[in-house]
C-alpha cells in the first residue's frame, strides 16, 4: 500500500476554512442575541420604543451580521403624574427585559424609577392639597 502525502496547501485551506466556519457560527450567535435582546426592549416598551437600529459586521465570508444594537425609549413625562407613573413602570420593566441588561439598559431603568419617584411626590402632593412639588423638591435626571 502506498502512501500519498497530503498537499501542504491543502491542509492549510483546510484550516482556514474551518477557522472561518468557527467565525462565522459566532457571528450568528452574536446576531441572534442582539436580535432577542432589543426585540425584547421593544415588545415590552410598546409604544414608547422607538425603531430598533442594529450595526453590522462584515464576516469573512463576506456577508453582513448584526454585532450591536439600540431600541429608544421614550423617557418623557405625561401630561398627569398618574400617566407618568404608569409609563415610568412600563419604561423601567422594558429597559431590564433582556436577561443580559446592559450598563446603558440599567441606566435607563434608573432614570424611569426616578421620575416614577418624582411623580409619585407630586400625586401625593396634590392629593393632600400641599404646595407645588417644584417648591419642595426638585429632582433633575
Amino acid at each position: 500500500m502506498k502512501v500519498i502525502p497530503q498537499n501542504p496547501i491543502n491542509q492549510f485551506n483546510q484550516f482556514e476554512q474551518q477557522k472561518i466556519n468557527e467565525i462565522v457560527q459566532k457571528l450568528r450567535q452574536i446576531e441572534r442575541k442582539v436580535i432577542a435582546h432589543e426585540m425584547a426592549h421593544k415588545s415590552v416598551a410598546g409604544r414608547y420604543a422607538g425603531t430598533v437600529n442594529y450595526t453590522y459586521t462584515k464576516g469573512p465570508d463576506g456577508k453582513m451580521y448584526i454585532t450591536g444594537g439600540e431600541v429608544s425609549l421614550d423617557l418623557s413625562e405625561e401630561s398627569t403624574p398618574e400617566e407618568t407613573i404608569k409609563k415610568m413602570e412600563i419604561i423601567q420593566a422594558a429597559a431590564l427585559a433582556p436577561s443580559d441588561p446592559s450598563p446603558q439598559d440599567i441606566r435607563v431603568a434608573q432614570t424611569a424609577a426616578i421620575k416614577k419617584m418624582k411623580a409619585q411626590i407630586e400625586l401625593y402632593l396634590n392629593k393632600e392639597g400641599k404646595t407645588s412639588p417644584g417648591s419642595i423638591i426638585e429632582i433633575i435626571v
